[in-house]
C-alpha cells in the first residue's frame, strides 16, 4: 500500500508568470487546475506534473528542494542557462565553488535551481529533470521511500535518495545539519491513496510512518495538510487534483 506522488507545487505570487518560465525552461504543456492554479503536465517520465497556485506570502530564506535540470553536453548546458536568462531567471551566488560543474540560478521569483554538468554520473540515466535536490535529513529519506513505495537508490553518510521504479527523477536529501525552516516551504508534493484506498486510511497509514497533521490556515477543505518527519509540508488528496 503506497501513496502516489501527483504534483511538486509551487506556491507563487504570480502564478502565471513563473507557470510561463518553468513550461519554457521544461517544454512541458500547461492544463487547467482544479484549485485557481496552473499546471504544468510532463511529456517525459517525470511521473507527476507542476502546480503553481497564488500565493501572497513572499519568499523567505532558501527553499527546501530544488531542480536539478541535467545537461548532456557543456554546450547544451550553456543553451539551458542561457534560456532560463532570457525567460526571466537570473545566477546568484549560494555559495557555491567556481570550478563547481554546475551552474546556480534562480527563477523570476527566487526559486533555486540547478543547470547540471554532462559528466554528473548521479543523473547519467535521468531526464531534464535530473532531481529534486532536498535539505533534509536520513530519517526522512527514509519516510519518503515508505510512503511512496520507492527503492532507496543512495544511503551513505546520512545522505539518501530515491526512485520511482518507473524512472523519472530522483529525491535527494542531503543529510544534516539541516538549514531552519522559514516558514512554510514554498514547494511541497500533492499526494493522493492508492486506487480505491480511503482518504483517511491512508492519512492515519502515513501518521504512523512518522507523519504528522498540520494547521496551516487551510481551513475547511477536501484534502488533509500534514508534514514529514523533518516539519515539511504536503498535502494528500482524495483523488488527484487535476
Amino acid at each position: 500500500m503506497t501513496a502516489q506522488l501527483v504534483a511538486l507545487c509551487f506556491d507563487a505570487n504570480d502564478h502565471e508568470s513563473l507557470a510561463r518560465f518553468w513550461a519554457g525552461m521544461l517544454g512541458w504543456e500547461t492544463a487547467d487546475d482544479p484549485h485557481d492554479g496552473i499546471t504544468l503536465l510532463p511529456d517525459d517520465d517525470t511521473g507527476f506534473r507542476i502546480r503553481f497556485v497564488p500565493s501572497e506570502e513572499k519568499k523567505l530564506g532558501q527553499n527546501q528542494m530544488h531542480f536539478d535540470l541535467t545537461s548532456t553536453s557543456l554546450a547544451d548546458q550553456e543553451r539551458k542557462v542561457a534560456r532560463a536568462l532570457d525567460l526571466g531567471g537570473r545566477h546568484i551566488d549560494i555559495g557555491q565553488s567556481p570550478d563547481e560543474d554546475h551552474v546556480v540560478l534562480a527563477d523570476p521569483e527566487g526559486n533555486e535551481f540547478c543547470v547540471i554538468g554532462p559528466d554528473n554520473q548521479f543523473l547519467a540515466d535521468c531526464g531534464l529533470v535530473g532531481a529534486l535536490a532536498s535539505d533534509g535529513t536520513q530519517r526522512v529519506g527514509y519516510f519518503w521511500s515508505e510512503v511512496l513505495g520507492w527503492p532507496l537508490v543512495w544511503d551513505q553518510d546520512e545522505e539518501t535518495a530515491i526512485r520511482s521504479p518507473h524512472g523519472g527523477p530522483k529525491i535527494t536529501w542531503g543529510g544534516p545539519p539541516v538549514d531552519p525552516k522559514h516558514g512554510k516551504n514554498r514547494l511541497h508534493f500533492d499526494l493522493a491513496p492508492a486506487a480505491g484506498q480511503d482518504l483517511r486510511v491512508e492519512a492515519d497509514r502515513l501518521v504512523s510512518l512518522g507523519a504528522t497533521r498540520v494547521d496551516i490556515g487551510q481551513g475547511d477543505v477536501g484534502w488533509v495538510v500534514m508534514a514529514d518527519p523533518d516539519g515539511n509540508e504536503f498535502c494528500l488528496f482524495d483523488h488527484p487534483p487535476a
